[in-house]
């Protein structure tokens, strides 16, 4: 499959990422990219983040390969059963744990609920061994429980502009390999 073939939905974390973050980036090379825009990006609710997400995958013209970062892999773990027939893919970068969303008193608490079932759709979890808002352990459980595929992305914290990861060239890569996979 080819960018050309989808619609990709991206999902982003709390505070929705600035320009320099490797999903911006993607959205503006990827004709068929589009970014999610939450009303709150600083205080999300989980029933506001999900109907979002879940307007992006039905007002889409195409089949859905989602790309979720931090925050935005919860969301679309949340939603999975309420956009399964859209989607076929999900490629989920950097969960945060349950354990971290505690310690985050803007997060609504309902995001804690880890989604114990798989995921409706083939999905790639890429997890870092130094990620401070989910250690590696706790991400090999995510994938576990969602039928995704791990991937290692070594000691690489949080996968974000912050941890010098703009352009994020190997994650493109990585995607690029996970479309082909879904043909």
């Amino acid at each position: 499959m080819r960018t050309s073939d989808v619609d990709i939905v991206i999902a982003p974390g709390i505070g929705g990422g600035t320009d320099e973050h490797w999903y911006s980036r993607w959205e503006a090379k990827l004709p068929t990219a589009r970014r999610i825009v939450q009303a709150d990006w600083d205080h999300p609710t989980l029933a506001a983040w999900t109907r979002e997400l879940v307007d992006a995958v039905e007002a889409a013209g195409k089949p859905v390969v989602l790309v979720g970062h931090s925050l935005g892999v919860r969301t679309i773990a949340h939603a999975a059963d309420r956009i399964a027939e859209r989607v076929v893919g999900a490629f989920l970068v950097a969960p945060p744990a349950a354990r971290a969303l505690r310690e985050i008193p803007e997060i609504d608490l309902a995001f804690r609920d880890d989604r114990a079932t798989t995921l409706p759709f083939p999905a790639v979890l890429v997890a870092s061994r130094d990620d401070p808002y989910c250690t590696y352990a706790e991400a090999e459980a995510l994938a576990t429980a969602w039928g995704a595929t791990l991937v290692d992305a070594g000691t690489s914290g949080h996968l974000n502009h912050e941890s010098g990861h703009g352009p994020w060239p190997e994650g493109l890569m990585r995607f690029a390999g996970f479309l082909k996979s879904l043909s």
